[in-house]
């Protein structure tokens, strides 16, 4: 599985989705141009010593990376309608996330349309926070596909019920 991300602003953000690719085995492919330089002491801190143990692609031409590719590939943005819990994930797929200031250009829902989705929030609410985004959807796709590659020995065959308890306020 691959996490690309367009033309990301933010260096923090971006290191702190170095963190989860080397923690879940995906590669993360950066889209140029960037906000920021790849020598930023922001973006080396929040990846911390993590670097080395991820595949970082940068590209240019995201279209281009896509069709070349031939992967499955579902583009995130809070204008989508569908939810993300809709899509079907392969362990192949390619889960993409606009830019934290203007997102994706509408070049690409006018292509593909079909391939967008959203993570439902509170319709006053302008978006969330790109790593956190990407980290709901890739967790998604990790679990439709049985958290292939992944160490599973906290997880059991049955799932634990959740025990619901109530919180007695004022008395």
């Amino acid at each position: 599985m691959k996490i690309i991300l367009y033309q990301p602003q933010i260096p923090q953000n971006t290191g702190n989705l170095v963190r989860t690719c080397s923690a879940t085995n995906t590669a993360l492919v950066l889209v140029r141009p960037f906000g920021f330089s790849t020598a930023s002491r922001h973006l080396k801190r929040a990846g911390l010593d993590y670097w080395n143990e991820i595949e970082l692609i940068e590209i240019d031409d995201l279209s281009k990376f896509l069709q070349e590719s031939g992967l499955p590939f579902f583009f995130f943005s809070s204008h989508a309608s569908k939810v993300y819990t809709e899509a079907s994930f392969t362990c192949d797929s390619l889960l993409i996330f606009g830019s934290e200031t203007t997102g994706l250009p509408p070049c690409f829902f006018e292509r593909w349309p079909e391939y967008f989705y959203t993570i439902p929030m509170n319709s006053k609410a302008r978006c969330l926070n790109l790593a956190n985004s990407a980290n709901i959807v890739l967790y998604e796709a990790l679990r439709q596909t049985h958290f292939s590659g992944l160490n599973r020995a906290n997880m059991s065959k049955e799932s634990t019920p959740l025990v619901k308890t109530e919180l007695a306020i004022g008395k």
